[in-house]
């Protein structure tokens, strides 16, 4: 029997319990992952937390017992409905570019950084300068880029992330 992937909801926390139990009842189960930078005390260390907080992927048969076994299974909520049409399954292609943009630890991996060069005009797209727009002065080796902004009516030279500026 041909299995798709489906949505599956959560109970609060229930990420670790529905991925064990799942894999115990042999779903295959996806959660895909991302680093995001958490501060404990003056340390900034990049944590997993889930791409979709909340919901993961499981592999179900549409037929036979199978929905009915996951949706009943200890940590999930209950599969993702649309409508009265019951649970729907995930377009295997959005399935399979997500896998592709994972590393072997399930962590979605960003696109390509873009290059960029000194005296491009760049946008800041994150962060408290989001919406700044300024040119840039120096590339760091470490991911940054040094522009000037006019913050309160001086021009101050200031690093950001390559990752949190887009060109113009």
């Amino acid at each position: 029997m041909q299995r798709r992937w489906y949505v599956a909801q959560l109970k609060p926390n229930g990420l670790p319990l529905a991925t064990r139990n799942l894999e115990r009842q042999k779903f295959a189960v996806f959660c895909p992952l991302q680093l995001v930078d958490r501060r404990r005390g003056s340390r900034v260390t990049p944590v997993a937390v889930p791409f979709f907080p909340g919901y993961l992927f499981v592999a179900l048969a549409p037929a036979g017992g199978e929905m009915r076994a996951a949706s009943n299974t200890r940590g999930v909520a209950r599969l993702v409905t649309i409508g009265a049409q019951g649970p729907q399954p995930v377009p295997d292609a959005l399935i399979a570019a997500l896998q592709a943009q994972c590393s072997p630890e399930g962590i979605v991996q960003p696109p390509e950084a873009e290059s960029f060069e000194v005296g491009e005009e760049v946008q800041v797209t994150a962060g408290p300068l989001a919406g700044q727009i300024s040119r840039i002065v120096a590339l760091a080796p470490e991911d940054r880029i040094w522009m000037l902004l006019d913050l309160m009516g001086r021009e101050t030279r200031v690093a950001v992330k390559r990752k949190d500026v887009t060109r113009l």
